[in-house]
């Protein structure tokens, strides 16, 4: 959902050409599936479409290819800085370190959860996407 969520929002803000967008799991669980099907009927109804997005794992390599690598919980964000070469440390941190209104909060997982947990796990993160986009603007100015 952050993927697609990111997505939506760089593209409304003409960031597209300019920002890499990708989004992967720190375990094996769901590689080449599909998002859940209560996550694409709830972001559906604000208007993005993840339907063609497949799990992924992190690689060594998405260390280098990115400038920001965020976990939606800690347990992940260990994982992750636990995986991490000590130049990418200072680019991992939580999505909602990003966020106004729930700064350096855990997304909880909605999976067993109902269709409410995927609603209010979308308001988390299109708060925390806001923020990032524009600590992208800040970090990445456009050149004149």
């Amino acid at each position: 959902m952050a993927e697609g969520i990111f997505r939506h929002e760089i593209a409304k803000a003409g960031l597209q050409d300019r920002v890499r967008i990708d989004s992967a799991g720190t375990h094996s669980y769901h590689i080449g599936a599909p998002p859940d099907p209560r996550a694409q009927t709830a972001i559906r109804r604000r208007g993005v479409d993840i339907s063609g997005l497949r799990g992924r794992q992190v690689t060594d390599v998405d260390f280098d290819e990115f400038d920001y690598i965020l976990a939606m919980d800690e347990a992940n964000l260990g994982i992750l800085r636990r995986n991490a070469p000590p130049h990418a440390q200072e680019r991992i941190r939580l999505l909602l370190s990003y966020s106004s209104r729930y700064p350096d909060q855990e997304v909880p997982d909605p999976y067993y959860g109902g269709a409410r947990g995927f609603e209010e796990n979308l308001d988390m993160i299109e708060d925390a996407v806001a923020g990032l986009i524009s600590d992208i603007r800040t970090a990445f100015p456009a050149s004149a």
